[in-house]
């Protein structure tokens, strides 16, 4: 089977880098995530990762802290994380860039828009770390911004714990029903949390696909992109 995209943004949140532990980084967890990147890239598709920091720091559970405080910890969050994806790729033979929204030139590139398109065009992972570089912005957000901004064709949006989106929360509710497709423009009606609703009008302000699947599964990520019916597929038309 032939890959049906050629440049894609995979949103990997924190806490599917903690695996079953819940916090911090589980390594088997992260080699797998990296043996299905490699996969990608041996299929001539160009990868860029954005990914979340939840493992470490929830900003928005904190409730005593200054937000803005409390949000730039979260982007140092995915920093960390950021690093270990690299760590783990560049194991295996992967050439990884990891590119910050903040500025820390001793462990990464600053993020620049060509450079990026750059490196995805020569075989090269990107990783984007401390999401926007602002405060009030989620990593969704990110992924979003960095997809319309790199020219990617969808936005893989890897959940941990379900395998799609639903009408109610399939762990309280059993007869919750799946969606195998929607709209942007249902997600904001329905109130469907699948990301927060500044990156849900990005995507459909530049009218960006967006695959919501779950990751638990070993082979999900590059089953996706060759086109099987994983998940659930949010597009405009």
């Amino acid at each position: 089977m032939e890959p049906i995209y050629k440049r894609v943004i995979l949103k990997l949140s924190g806490e599917a880098l903690a695996g079953e532990k819940g916090t911090g980084i589980d390594p088997e967890t992260v080699t797998n995530i990296s043996r299905q990147v490699k996969e990608l890239q041996r299929l001539g598709v160009e990868v860029a990762i954005v990914v979340g920091g939840g493992n470490f720091w929830r900003g928005r559970s904190t409730k005593k802290m200054d937000r803005a405080t409390s949000d730039y910890m979260g982007m140092l969050g995915t920093v960390m994380n950021a690093l270990a994806l690299q760590d783990a790729l560049e194991n295996m033979g992967v050439i990884t860039r990891v590119q910050t929204a903040i500025e820390m030139r001793q462990v990464a590139e600053p993020y620049i828009r060509r450079r990026a398109m750059r490196h995805l065009e020569k075989g090269r992972v990107v990783i984007f770390g401390a999401g926007t570089g602002n405060p009030y912005f989620s990593t969704d957000t990110t992924a979003a911004l960095r997809a319309a901004e790199i020219e990617a064709e969808v936005i893989l949006l890897a959940k941990k714990g379900v395998d799609g989106v639903y009408d109610s929360d399939p762990k309280i509710n059993k007869k919750a029903k799946k969606f195998d497709t929607l709209k942007y423009i249902d997600i904001l009606n329905l109130g469907l949390g699948i990301m927060d609703s500044t990156a849900t009008s990005l995507c459909m302000d530049n009218r960006i696909p967006l695959i919501v699947f779950g990751i638990d599964e070993p082979n999900n990520i590059v089953d996706v992109i060759l086109g099987k019916k994983i998940g659930t597929q949010v597009k405009e038309d």
